[in-house]
């Protein structure tokens, strides 16, 4: 996931016969109260026997790029740490794709600050500015690299000035391929006698669809090979991009999120076609009732949830999600952290950049709302905090 306003400027069937796909997915979607939202009765037994999204607790701890509060993001140092520190689901990973057509693991295509590749003087003629969804950026772009040259590489944090002690592990990590977190994911489950869940998200789709490095098919064909393509698959996949969201749709029966930016953001994939919308007009009800026509849940940024004032300070809760919940969508909001700089003000503490706040007196705010989860850089808060919320 972008921070995640990167985009502002912006299948096997085994759903009884005549029974919709999505009404199926529907049937594993549970409300804020817990009650389990418009499903038949054959849908809701299914659903019951064979996990999907029902399984996970609510609130859903997912480990934002692993545990990033405390590992270098999209390693599997970070991937394993929010599996060690609780997390229910780790969003492993953001997708992207090597010049020969693998799919590996970062932020973004430029990976100037998330390895150590500027300390590669083979790879200094690589830097190079291009136009990622509008934006003009300079960098190394993973579509440059074959996937044995990006093996030469090493993870480092990516932001060094809010998380100082995640320097310590520079250097560390390689950057890992989705095929190998599918199989990590796998030994995972058997290790600890419990499914793991993963989350990965389609990074910029349109920009690598125009490089003729489609993402979406290439995601679907590693599922399909490891037998993860079906609705109650641990795979939840999301984009901020809704064409891409739909393009999964036909591809794959994993659910699917749907990441939604700030409100005056518009998705690239609109910008790429002339789709006038904002994400304001997803957020309507009818915009929802669309999206919950080819996917099972949002991802909105937290203050879609509840909106800041100008001094930063949380206000009254929008209707967003009574109004996702009506329709049959979870929601999945975007991102807690505990250092300062990321905290409403009001829940700030002292003024150093990477100093925590009151990290679970923001998260009891959120899980008030009614949310079905959360991306958390801090798994182990995350799950205190939904302790004293569940148990409070």
């Amino acid at each position: 996931m972008s921070t995640h306003g990167s985009q502002q400027s912006q299948g096997s069937h085994e759903e009884p016969a005549g029974t919709g796909r999505r009404a199926l997915l529907g049937a594993a979607v549970l409300g804020a109260s817990g009650a389990v939202l418009g499903l038949a009765g054959p849908a809701r037994a299914d659903a019951r026997h064979r996990g999907g999204l029902k399984s996970l607790p609510k609130p859903t701890v997912i480990g934002h790029r692993g545990a990033s509060g405390y590992r270098p993001e999209h390693t599997f140092g970070s991937y394993q740490l929010a599996l060690d520190l609780g997390a229910d689901v780790v969003e492993a990973g953001d997708l992207v794709v090597t010049r020969d057509g693998h799919l590996v693991c970062r932020h973004e295509p430029e990976i100037g600050g998330t390895t150590d590749v500027a300390d590669h003087p083979e790879f200094a003629a690589r830097r190079t500015t291009k136009v990622l969804d509008g934006v003009s950026t300079t960098g190394w772009f993973t579509e440059d690299f074959t996937l044995a040259e990006l093996k030469t590489l090493r993870a480092v944090e990516r932001i060094p000035a809010n998380r100082p002690h995640n320097t310590l592990y520079d250097g560390r990590w390689e950057i890992p391929t989705f095929e190998e977190v599918l199989r990590w994911q796998d030994e995972q489950t058997r290790k600890r006698g419990k499914q793991v869940w993963i989350y990965p998200e389609t990074k910029h789709p349109t920009y690598f669809r125009k490089l003729g490095l489609g993402l979406e098919e290439r995601v679907a064909k590693l599922l399909r090979k490891c037998g993860k393509d079906k609705w109650n698959s641990p795979v939840i996949l999301q984009s901020f991009e809704p064409t891409s969201i739909q393009r999964l749709n036909t591809l794959v029966d994993n659910p699917l999120v749907v990441l939604l930016s700030t409100a005056a953001g518009r998705p690239w994939d609109f910008v790429e076609t002339g789709d006038p919308r904002t994400v304001a007009d997803l957020v309507t009800p009818a915009g929802l009732r669309e999206i919950a026509g080819y996917a099972q849940g949002i991802g909105p940024t937290l203050d879609l949830v509840v909106p800041k004032d100008a001094a930063g300070n949380l206000t009254t809760p929008t209707s967003l999600v009574r109004d996702a919940h009506a329709v049959g969508l979870v929601l999945h909001p975007y991102t807690m952290r505990n250092e300062n700089p990321f905290l409403p003000t009001s829940f700030r503490k002292g003024t150093d950049a990477d100093a925590y706040g009151d990290a679970f007196g923001a998260f009891q705010a959120y899980f008030a709302t009614g949310i079905d989860g959360v991306f958390t850089d801090n798994a182990d808060t995350a799950v205190l905090a939904r302790a004293d919320f569940v148990n409070g």
